[in-house]
């Protein structure tokens, strides 16, 4: 039987990593009999009913159970079930991730595997690729993924040949929820509540009628003047025209001081009926939230090494975040083939709304009491996802068959992002003013921009797999893999002046936002206010282009992927095996901005695997690993098109000079399986990395407000080592059926740039390309950006194993990480200032479901308790002389949700 363990390893594999769905049923939680049987048992024969293939109606499938993952893998993987999913209490797949060894969210939902930033990792779904609506990432954000519509999370850390090349950190492969054998209809809803944010201060507006269901109701349509505008580089667009503009809907802040609860509810349902020989079964998924989340933040820039400051604001931002997903999946079941098609959509809407007070570059003083500046903006940012994918998967005998086509489509639209500067003025001259004015001045801009991103992503796959009968256990796989993505991203920004630049009277000025750009002041205000203005005249406010300001206003991207690979598995002897591959994958990657500097980067690859495992006890195993990966540069990284990122306040500026990274990995792992469902893993892993990207802040033109922008080191490497446990004490004395459950697991990473006087791309780009010294950028030694020396989960937990019953204590800790490389400032010593760190520190949650019956009805009452110690987000910088700047700096506060769900 250990022969038909080796021989079957490699198809489990594949199949597992393809589709672990068809293991997990649906995400309803098991009982002990449902849950992963004892990794350590001896081999045995299942029996898996299927629909007719006989007189009887069943199928018996001869094969070795070995329901655990982790240890029968030829590689380094973590799994994620739907029990442990439901475990941790997360509504979305990128805060269940966080519990797993080495994996670490930065951000809003992009995971970190050993240090090592989204950019060095993939993200699949059914083992499809996936584009991302992000401008910034090509990598999809994992919250945008609801765990109801979620089967499994496999984290596979050690490359194997049959995966893309783009394995720096892993490969996160999402299952979507497979076709059950009996029919099921489940409802569930929830309520949540933040001590920061509900029922407490924030600031709103209008938008449309139809913005608490995330979707725009037309109040936010494009114009088609701007569409012009933009693509034509219209110079200025006059009073009659701007007129056409949404205004109060988007324009008027209200403060709210009774912020409301979150809200969610999701249903799934799912059967299967038999036609002849055939099983059709359907599964169908849906879901809707609806949540706040206020923050008051400090944000400060410094200017020099010394944390002299160029800018020190207050800002409330209050964001309301709106998901809609569903998810419809039709399965057909036919002697030993499967063919899947899985559809899923999402819809992931922020409505955002912020006013900060402070200071900036010469004006820090506060007059009345008032601060220099006061600045508002509103936003609306639409991400959208729709994947359809068909899957075959066939076996003839020794030979394995699977099939993958997919289409996705993602969209990001931010219509009417706007903004407005007021300065506060106490006299104007003689004459008494005390108020707060934006006159549409340099010191006081009213901006409104218009972004929208698109792409397509076609990708294909057929893998071939054969078991030869030779006298050891011997398999043989290959396959080719397409992939052809295109994205299309503009972003168009316009500046409103008064009539040829001229700067508003002050009985305009002090008009709050609505009224300064009411259709009256536009036609009318200028003749009313000021003494000699042409009494004809209806131009009294006009819109500038300001789109060439920001870098290129619109560019086209591609990236097409051809790929084969050959991968074998071989136990030459009892208790050790081998899996060996190559791959061979070719890239075609351009940016085309139509300006100067485009990106043309056409590279092909050799890239080898190998991973030993040496099963040298009955319950224990060492595996060692060594390949080649890469790591392309990003779209958004090649594109020079400022972009604003409102979770951070930043602005990021792209680089077309940028190259692919190359990655060696190599790592050392011991396995015990100590027990039934227990397990005791410690593992050393080394990459070295040739050309990291990197984020610079940098002042760009003299200015005194940093921007970030991109750059590579000549090289890194990174090098750490990672423990886990998983133990289950009987409770006896509480009943048979309770146990109490410990996971623990601690990994520490250790990064360090190489830095030398080698030339790299300068992070700012011009018509002619650019190129500084690698030590004017970076500090040798630093660590990787988004890289924690250290991270900490803990879960412990009660469960009833007979019935839905578990309390749950989670712990997660990471310790401080740099978010930016510190930026040189404008004084031009050379000296960066100091990187900019985040401090994730610990944060513990309490999780408990509980599982009923009334009328014959199957409820679930669940209750969670997040971030008890009431944590900080803490962004900031330390200067040499001691002195501390808060980039931004928030409280996050207590949150409790309770929610209650049912299964018919």
């Amino acid at each position: 039987m250990k022969k038909q363990l080796a021989f079957g390893t490699l198809l489990l594999a594949t199949t597992i990593l393809i589709a672990p769905a068809a293991l997990a049923q649906d995400a309803a939680p098991a009982t002990q009999d449902e849950q992963a049987q004892d990794p350590a048992t001896e081999d045995q024969e299942v029996e898996i009913s299927a629909p007719g293939a006989d007189d009887t109606g069943e199928i018996v499938v001869q094969g070795r159970n070995i329901p655990n993952v982790v240890r029968a893998t030829p590689q380094v993987v973590s799994v994620l079930s739907s029990e442990d999913i439901a475990r941790t209490g997360e509504g979305d797949i990128a805060g269940a991730l966080e519990r797993v060894t080495g994996l670490s969210v930065v951000g809003d939902g992009f995971v970190y595997v050993r240090g090592l930033g989204d950019r060095y990792s993939s993200s699949l779904l059914n083992g499809s690729p996936l584009p991302s609506p992000e401008p910034l990432r090509r990598v999809v954000p994992l919250d945008i993924f609801p765990t109801n519509v979620v089967a499994s999370a496999l984290v596979q850390k050690s490359y194997s040949a049959n995966y893309p090349a783009e394995f720096g950190g892993g490969v996160i492969n999402l299952t979507t929820r497979a076709v059950p054998k009996e029919f099921f209809f489940q409802f569930g809803a929830s309520i949540g509540a933040d001590t920061i944010t509900t029922s407490n201060l924030g600031y709103v507006y209008d938008g449309g009628d139809a913005d608490f269901f995330g979707y725009d109701s037309g109040e936010r349509n494009v114009p088609a003047f701007i569409r012009d505008a933009g693509r034509n580089r219209t110079a200025i667009l006059p009073s009659n025209v701007i007129t056409g503009l949404t205004n109060a809907e988007t324009t008027l802040a209200q403060t709210n001081y009774h912020i409301p609860p979150n809200l969610s509810w999701d249903a799934s349902l799912g059967g299967s009926v038999d036609v002849g020989g055939v099983r059709l079964g359907l599964i169908a998924a849906g879901g809707f939230s609806n949540s706040w989340r206020t923050r008051d933040a400090i944000q400060q820039f410094a200017i020099d090494n010394d944390g002299g400051l160029a800018k020190d604001f207050r800002t409330v931002t209050t964001d309301n975040r709106i998901l809609v997903n569903g998810m419809v999946g039709l399965g057909a079941e036919f002697g030993e083939h499967k063919i899947r098609w899985t559809n899923i959509y999402i819809h992931d809407t922020l409505k955002q709304t912020s006013l900060g007070a402070g200071g900036q570059g010469n004006n820090f003083d506060v007059i009345d009491g008032k601060q220099s500046f006061l600045d508002q903006s509103t936003n609306w940012f639409e991400r959208q996802l729709i994947n359809t994918q068909l899957v075959g998967e066939f076996k003839f005998g020794d030979l394995s068959v699977d099939l993958r086509g997919a289409y996705a489509n993602t969209k990001r639209k931010s219509p009417y992002e706007r903004y407005f500067r007021y300065t506060y003025v106490d006299f104007r001259g003689t004459v008494p003013i005390h108020d707060y004015i934006n006159n549409l001045g340099t010191l006081t801009p009213a901006t409104i921009a218009f972004s929208d991103l698109n792409e397509d992503l076609w990708s294909g796959q057929a893998d071939l797999s054969y078991r030869f009968n030779t006298s050891f256990p011997f398999s043989v796989s290959g396959g080719y893999a397409y992939s052809d993505a295109d994205r299309t991203s503009s972003r168009y920004s316009f500046q409103f002046f008064g009539p040829g630049g001229v700067a508003l009277p002050d009985v305009l000025a002090q008009l709050r936002p609505d009224y300064l750009l009411s259709d009256d002041t536009i036609l009318n205000g200028c003749r009313r206010f000021i003494p000699g203005f042409d009494p004809n005249s209806t131009n009294c406010i006009e819109l500038r282009n300001t789109s060439a300001n920001s870098g290129s206003a619109e560019y086209t991207a591609q990236l097409k992927i051809h790929a084969g690979y050959v991968q074998t598995e071989v136990e030459p002897m009892d208790g050790l095996r081998f899996n060996l591959g190559v791959r061979y994958e070719k890239a075609d990657e351009s940016v085309n901005t139509g300006g100067a500097v485009n990106t043309n980067l056409n590279n092909a690859y050799w890239l080898p695997a190998a991973t030993l495992t040496w099963n040298f006890a009955e319950d224990m195993q060492l595996r060692v690993h060594g390949s080649k990966t890469i790591a392309r540069p990003q779209f958004r990284e090649l594109a020079p098109q400022l972009y604003q990122d409102f979770e951070s306040n930043r602005q990021f500026f792209g680089n077309p000079l940028l190259n692919d990274s190359q990655l060696y990995n190599g790592e050392v792992r011991f396995e015990w399986f100590y027990a039934r469902e227990q397990r005791i893993t410690l593992a050393g892993f080394f990459k070295k990395i040739d050309k990291p990207i990197e984020t610079v802040a940098f002042f760009p033109g003299g200015s005194t407000t940093p921007q970030v922008g991109f750059s590579y080191a000549p090289s890194a490497r990174l090098y750490g080592a990672e423990v886990e446990a998983v133990k289950y004490i009987p409770l006896e004395f509480i009943s048979p059926a309770h146990r109490l459950l410990l996971i623990a697991n601690y990994t520490y990473t250790k990064s360090e740039l190489s830095v030398d006087d080698s030339l790299v791309p300068s992070p700012l780009q011009g018509a002619v390309a650019t190129y500084v010294r690698a030590n004017q950028l970076f500090v040798d030694g630093d660590p990787l950006v988004g890289q924690s020396d250290h991270l900490v989960n803990l879960q412990v937990g009660i469960e009833n194993r007979d019935r839905l019953s578990q309390v749950t204590f989670l712990v997660n800790y990471a310790s401080e990480r740099v978010t930016n490389r510190g930026p040189v400032p404008p004084s031009g010593t050379g000296i960066p200032e100091p990187n900019i760190i985040e401090n994730p520190g610990w944060r513990f949650d309490i999780v408990a479901r509980q599982g009923f019956t009334i009328g014959g009805l199957d409820l679930e009452l669940k209750f969670e308790a997040r971030n008890l110690t009431a944590r900080r987000y803490e962004e900031f910088q330390i200067f040499p002389n001691g002195v501390r700047r808060d980039v931004n700096t928030y409280d996050m506060g207590r949150s409790f949700s309770i929610g209650i769900s049912a299964k018919f």
